[in-house]
């Protein structure tokens, strides 16, 4: 073996056998498990694909290896600087004090930065208490802009350069930040990207950050004097120091923290309130303000080109210097009066764990805008069960004929004000959109008439356009768009003209609404942006919704292939992470997003769960109790016999089973249609006399208030209540219903999508053409049919996901239907579940099964 070879070999680092950063000792097994696979794939250069339900401890094991990895490889990049030196030429004495030096400067490196975020948590201390101690003064807003609505500010943007949504930022960045600013030389640190579909998702996580032990790991033995030097501090300084924690939910701010920041838009995290006002885009606003006179700049930002302004690395500090969420950014940026938007950029390169939405991750403007660059970087993709459903939706452009038309009726009355004011280049290129927007009109319109193919090829109506655009370049008129702003000054001047016709007491025209949540000319922006940059995986669809007639018409661009978005992020990252509560099955990932990748990159792991198996009972039932077979195919959701059959199982259960009863449907149709005929056979009745029936509403918004009524009856009722939900719906997705609020959870059915749909067949053909496989027999193929019934069973496993909250807790899993009786779709069951499944053959083995299981509850 070379000596290369030994080398590489002494720089690997092997998976530790326990993981003391977690803060529960001892962890389970199989959370040691999971933690070791996970530090393996990182170490490795892996995409781990993990299952680790609810209750597992999934977030603390996901923080607590990834960050053991990262502190352990901070160590071997140390060790490598200083073997480097080993290597040198010179006597060995020369060599160990070079080695010694370097060691003092690497230890009084980390000093100086440890010193410096412990300051900045004294600083914000003193700021909390301050604020404390009065009543805040809201910031004189800046004068408004008197030129803002002048007609030279509504005329197209010259400027020819191509910039990205924040470049101002960046190019200004310089007269913000003190050039004294010692961490602008810091080089930017290895860090795990942790992401999740929401805000409220990645909330969670800086409460478990906090648990974690890793204090005295991730810090040089001379910046751990720091943490030492608070121990001597007196007893009246320490409760004093207490008092402080207690208050204000802060840890020692002597001890050093995990540097975490949290990145979110600015609609989460602006300050201000008058720029909020004003409407519209808020990122083109606030984009105005960077580029305003110095009078009327935002308040929040520094001064320009004033030295001693360092509000901005002083907040950028703070944020580093002790985890906060959302929230807190707002909070922090409040009390020192300071935008926590561009402070929060500010902390990503020294950040050791980043936490951030699924766009600002998956979308690469959105990267770029936020100077992320993921080279060598270890992602986190949590919930990843919404991962392929949120690439496809990053894709989809939906241009509505009546967003189309009234975009055309602002333009035009917009080039008929400015037509004297416009120079020839601007003219040429408006003229080129009004075509461009003219010829798609009239190509919705024809579509409808002469009754065309539902679903379209980019380049089939590219090559239609193009006959009637008479070589006008759709690229071109994209990039026009990008560069003189027109969307924009197209709205301000819409806005201002409508309520220039208000004053006077005139009808609103058609040509000046604005009613819209975003303008028209943005969303034909977008759909002209996806026209240009659209890939072969891309179709246009065409809809109509029969009771809007014309105005109902509807084109859609949306790409059926979730890998490209997602692809640049696999190939930049070190190791990537896919980790959910339900991710099976995990064929769906593999197939769709890591096609590309050698199998010898991916790692799979399903996790148990902790509860102990005879706190969990899963029931196939196929039979009824009379007899009858019970299949919720489509075509039979109209069989009297059968829904009825479903109807008495639900009785029956509900008469023993204690607390809630959760029942999932597999569509909102479903549901109506047996509520119709339960109540027509009095079956309602008779299921409200065991257990108070609650309904899933079709509105998101009265769903908390359902909720809320099924939690009371529950506590406040002996017989408890039964909840009839929505599989795919709100109750079915991240909502928990731990303990009495399910003792028993039904899924009646499977949930397959509608075939019908022509975006749903795209997908399948286009999974059959992406393994060379040919339908026989069918008109998909295997890969197809597999997409669909992923889709499914997918959509299963979230709803059953949502009992069995923590180790402690039980229920009964019971799904009805002949079809789970097949070897094909257990297999497509977590393994948590599907270890514990029993086929029933008749209802009197399930319901005698299911009563021995609660009286062994109930006695235990």
């Amino acid at each position: 073996m070379d000596e290369t070879s030994i080398k590489h070999i002494s720089l690997t680092l092997p998976t530790p056998a326990a993981f003391t950063a977690f803060p529960y000792d001892p962890p389970y097994a199989i959370q040691v498990d999971l933690m070791r696979h996970l530090y393996t794939s990182i170490e490795e250069r892996k995409v781990a694909i993990v299952e680790s339900p609810t209750g597992t401890g999934k977030t603390l094991s996901l923080l607590s290896a990834s960050l053991t990895w990262l502190d352990d490889d901070r160590d071997r990049a140390r060790k490598g600087q200083l073997d480097a030196l080993a290597g040198g030429d010179g006597p060995d004495w020369v060599i160990a004090q070079t080695q010694d030096r370097l060691r003092r400067e690497l230890d009084a490196d980390e000093q100086e930065y440890e010193e410096r975020l412990a300051k900045a948590r004294k600083r914000e201390e003193a700021l909390k208490k301050m604020s404390a101690a009065r009543v805040r003064k809201r910031m004189k807003p800046n004068p408004p802009d008197a030129g803002s609505d002048s007609d030279d500010a509504l005329l197209p943007d010259d400027d020819s350069e191509e910039r990205d949504v924040d470049s101002l930022f960046e190019r200004q960045k310089s007269n913000f930040l003190s050039t004294s600013d010692a961490n602008e030389h810091r080089p930017a640190c290895t860090k795990i990207f942790y992401a999740s579909r929401t805000h409220s998702q990645l909330s969670q996580v800086v409460p478990e950050l906090k648990k974690l032990r890793r204090s005295a790991r991730h810090i040089s033995a001379s910046s751990q004097k720091i943490s030492a030097a608070s121990q001597s501090i007196s007893p009246k300084e320490r409760k004093k120091r207490d008092h402080i924690a207690v208050e204000y939910g802060e840890e020692d701010i002597d001890r050093p923290q995990s540097r975490i920041v949290t990145l979110g838009s600015r609609k989460q995290l602006c300050l201000n309130e008058d720029l909020k006002a004003r409407g519209g885009d808020l990122d083109e606003n606030c984009r105005e303000l960077l580029q305003a006179a110095s009078d009327k700049r935002c308040p929040y930002l520094p001064r320009m080109g004033d030295p001693d302004d360092g509000r901005l690395h002083d907040l950028r500090d703070q944020i580093l210097a002790s985890p906060k969420d959302i929230e807190d950014l707002v909070s922090a940026g409040q009390l020192s009066h300071t935008c926590p938007y561009f402070a929060s950029r500010e902390a990503i390169a020294q950040a050791e764990l980043v936490t951030l939405p699924y766009n600002l991750l998956l979308q690469k403007n959105a990267r770029e805008a936020l100077s992320i660059d993921l080279s060598n970087q270890i992602i986190v993709v949590d919930e990843a069960h919404n991962l392929l459903s949120t690439l496809l939706s990053l894709s989809t452009v939906t241009l509505p004929l009546r967003t189309l038309e009234l975009c055309l009726a602002q333009l035009s009355a917009y080039m008929s004000r400015f037509k004297n004011r416009l120079s020839s280049k601007h003219s040429l290129h408006l003229n080129r959109l009004l075509r461009l927007l003219e010829t798609l009109r009239s190509a919705m319109l024809d579509w409808r008439k002469q009754g065309l193919a539902e679903v379209t090829t980019v380049d089939d109506v590219l090559l239609k356009l193009g006959r009637k655009l008479e070589g006008i370049n759709v690229l071109e008129i994209q990039s026009y768009l990008r560069r003189s702003k027109l969307a924009k000054k197209i709205a301000t001047y819409a806005k201002s003209a409508e309520e220039k016709q208000s004053k006077k007491g005139g009808p609103r025209h058609s040509a000046n609404t604005t009613s819209l949540a975003t303008p028209p000319l943005y969303v034909v922006q977008e759909f002209i942006a996806a026209l240009a940059e659209a890939t072969d995986d891309g179709r246009i669809i065409y809809t109509e919704s029969g009771k809007d007639g014309v105005q109902g018409i509807e084109i859609k661009y949306q790409s059926l292939n979730p890998s490209p978005s997602f692809r640049p992020v696999v190939d930049l990252a070190r190791s990537v992470v896919l980790a959910g509560g339900t991710m099976s099955p995990m064929s769906e990932f593999v197939n769709q997003l890591f096609a590309h990748l050698p199998q010898s990159r991916l790692s799979l792991f399903s996790c148990s769960h902790i509860i102990p198996e005879a706190n969990l009972q899963t029931l196939a039932i196929a039979r009824g109790p009379r007899g009858t077979e019970l299949n919720f195919k489509s075509t039979n959701m109209h069989e009297k016999s059968i829904m009825t059959e479903l109807g008495q199982i639900l009785l029956n259960f509900a008469r023993i089973v204690p607390g809630g009863m959760v029942v999932f449907l597999p569509s909102y149709k479903a549901l109506h249609q047996v509520i119709q005929l339960w109540t027509e056979a009095k079956l309602m009745d008779g299921l409200n006399t065991k257990k108070k029936v609650f309904i899933e509403p079709t509105s998101t918004t009265d769903v908390n208030s359902i909720l809320q009524q099924y939690t009371l009856e529950i506590q406040n009722s002996k017989s408890g209540a039964l909840l009839l939900a929505v599989v795919g719906a709100k109750l079915s997705e991240g909502l928990n219903f731990s303990d009495d609020l399910a003792r028993m959870v039904v899924v009646a059915g499977l949930p397959y999508a509608n075939m019908g749909s022509a975006e749903l067949q795209e997908r399948m053909k286009y999974a059959d053409r992406a393994l060379g496989q040919t339908p026989q027999n069918s008109q998909y193929g295997p890969a197809g049919r597999e997409l669909y019934e992923n889709m499914c069973m997918n959509a299963v496993n979230q709803s059953i996901g949502r009992a069995i909250r923590h180790k402690n807790d039980w229920a009964t899993l019971v799904l009805i239907d002949t079809r789970y009786q097949s070897e094909k779709i257990r297999k497509k069951l977590p393994q948590w579940i599907g270890r514990t499944l029993v086929t029933t053959q008749t209802f009197g083995q399930a319901i005698k099964s299911t009563s021995q299981f609660l009286s062994a509850k109930k006695n235990a």
